[in-house]
């Protein structure tokens, strides 16, 4: 598998909130159905239904052949739309059967105020069986291992950092999007600030001054956002 088409799913209380919290952040409108927010990198899938829940929605015609290999070391469950599992992040993966109509193409720079977009974070209790679920998901390590405490895997243009436990010293919410900005990161913070977006946690863990130079924040239906100068 190769250049799979995913979404990062989020549930809301308020589909008007949410849809202002990201149009508020630079996020553009790509489609309405499914309703589709993107930064040019990250593409986020705004769900009002109460069953929806936050996690990631992948894209093919069939995942049998997955699902099979799947079974063997975690439960499945069988959806109208495909399946449903989770890894030990508690994030929900949604295996979508079918082709994801709207493009999803992807810019060479993310154009929202949050930066530099590095795909998302899962904080999982067993790494090993969640670096198993992705493999057969068809993703690959580029970058970290789990022994070191953490590894970064990619399918295509969509990555995903596994986290151990006790490896952030932070709030942690499964999914978290990565915006890693450097230098800039100060300057990032405080457009977040000017635009009144709520802050869910000021870190300043990583800084020997005491300085705030990494944020956490969330959308209306619990999405995180990591705003570091990573």
């Amino acid at each position: 598998m190769s250049n799979i088409k995913a979404t990062i799913l989020t549930p809301t209380p308020r589909l008007e909130s949410s849809k202002l919290f990201f149009s508020t952040l630079g996020f553009q409108q790509f489609s309405e159905n499914p309703l589709l927010y993107s930064d040019g990198k990250a593409y986020i899938e705004i769900n009002p239904d109460r069953y929806a829940r936050a996690g990631i929605k992948l894209y093919k015609n069939s995942w049998l052949d997955e699902v099979k290999k799947l079974a063997e070391i975690t439960y499945i469950k069988e959806t109208k739309e495909g399946y449903l599992l989770n890894d030990s992040s508690g994030a929900w993966i949604y295996l979508h059967e079918g082709e994801l109509t709207t493009a999803l193409t992807q810019s060479e720079n993310s154009f929202s105020i949050l930066g530099n977009s590095m795909g998302i974070s899962l904080e999982c209790m067993d790494a090993q069986k969640s670096y198993e679920i992705f493999t057969i998901l068809g993703f690959q390590p580029i970058y970290g291992s789990l022994d070191s405490g953490f590894v970064v895997m990619a399918n295509g243009d969509f990555g995903v950092s596994i986290m151990k436990p006790l490896t952030c010293p932070h709030l942690f919410f499964s999914p978290s999007l990565n915006y890693f900005n450097g230098v800039e990161n100060l300057q990032v913070i405080q457009k977040i600030r000017d635009l009144k977006i709520p802050i869910t946690e000021e870190i300043t863990y990583f800084n020997k001054e005491g300085i705030v130079d990494n944020i956490i924040i969330r959308d209306p239906g619990g999405l995180g956002f990591f705003i570091f100068s990573d």
